[in-house]
C-alpha cells in the first residue's frame, strides 16, 4: 500500500474513501477562501503558461483556474489515489483538456516541469518538514514565476490549541472538522512542529515571502487571514 499521511496526521486514502460531500467541502477550502483573490493576484502579474496546484483535493481550484484561462494548462497534485481517479474522470466528463492530476506526496516535489505559478493552500499544516516542502515546491517555479500558498502560524497554534483541549466546546454539528479527530488531524500545528513565519520562510528559500493582500487589494480577506496568512514568493 501506497504512504498517503503527512506525519501519520491523515491516511489521504482513507479519507478520500470515506468522506460525506461536507468533508469534501472542508478540503476544498482553497476554491472558498483563496480563488478570489489568487484570480486577482493572477490579473495584476500576469497569466501563466503552466499552474500546478499541489495539495489539490476535490480539484475545485484546479478546476475553476483551468475553466477561467483556457489557455494555461493546470496539473493538480494531490497524495490520494482516490480522489485522483475521481478529479480524473470529472476532467473526462466535462471534456476539461487544459486540466490534469498527479500523484505527489509532500515534502517531496519533483515535477517534470517548472511552473510560472505554484500554488500550496492549507496542505503544509500536515507536513511535518514544511520547509523542505517549500524548497522543493520553490523549486518547481520557473524564473518570472510565483509560488502562493498559506500557512500556519504561533497565532494559528494559539487558536487549535484552545480548540484541541475542548473540542466539543467550539466545534458543533455544523462543523466540518470532527472533534473526536481534530486534535489527531492538526497535531503538528498544536504542538508546533511545523508553524512557519516571515523569517522561517526567508530562511527556507533566500527570498522574503510578500502578502497577496498587497496585489490583490479588491478582495475582502478570509476571516482567518492572520492566523493563516496567505502569501507569495517571486521567483
Amino acid at each position: 500500500m501506497t504512504d498517503t499521511t503527512y506525519a501519520d496526521t491523515i491516511d489521504w486514502d482513507r479519507y478520500w474513501s470515506e468522506t460525506d460531500d461536507e468533508a469534501a467541502d472542508d478540503a476544498n477550502g482553497s476554491a472558498e477562501h483563496v480563488a478570489d483573490a489568487l484570480f486577482e493576484f493572477v490579473e495584476e502579474t500576469g497569466v501563466p503558461d503552466w499552474h500546478a496546484d499541489v495539495g489539490c483535493g476535490g480539484g475545485a481550484l484546479a478546476f475553476d483556474v483551468a475553466a477561467r484561462y483556457p489557455e494555461t494548462a493546470v496539473v493538480g497534485y494531490d497524495a490520494a489515489d482516490p480522489v485522483l481517479d475521481a478529479n480524473r474522470s470529472r476532467a473526462s466528463e466535462t471534456d476539461r483538456e487544459n486540466v490534469a492530476f498527479e500523484r505527489a506526496v509532500l515534502p517531496e516535489f519533483d515535477p517534470d516541469r517548472q511552473f510560472g505559478l505554484v500554488t500550496c493552500f492549507y496542505t503544509l499544516c500536515y507536513v511535518a518538514d514544511a520547509e523542505r516542502a517549500l524548497q522543493n515546491l520553490y523549486d518547481a517555479v520557473e524564473p518570472g514565476g510565483h509560488l502562493v500558498f498559506t500557512y500556519h502560524n504561533r497565532y494559528a497554534r494559539a487558536v487549535f490549541e484552545g480548540i484541541a483541549e475542548s473540542p466539543e466546546e467550539h466545534l458543533d454539528e455544523s462543523s466540518v472538522w470532527s472533534p473526536e479527530r481534530f486534535a489527531d488531524r492538526f497535531e503538528l500545528v498544536v504542538e508546533g512542529e511545523n508553524l512557519l513565519s516571515y523569517d522561517r520562510i526567508h530562511d527556507a528559500l533566500g527570498t522574503w515571502p510578500r502578502s497577496v493582500w498587497s496585489v490583490a487589494e479588491e478582495t475582502d480577506r478570509y476571516r482567518a487571514w492572520r492566523q493563516n496568512p496567505l502569501v507569495y514568493v517571486p521567483k
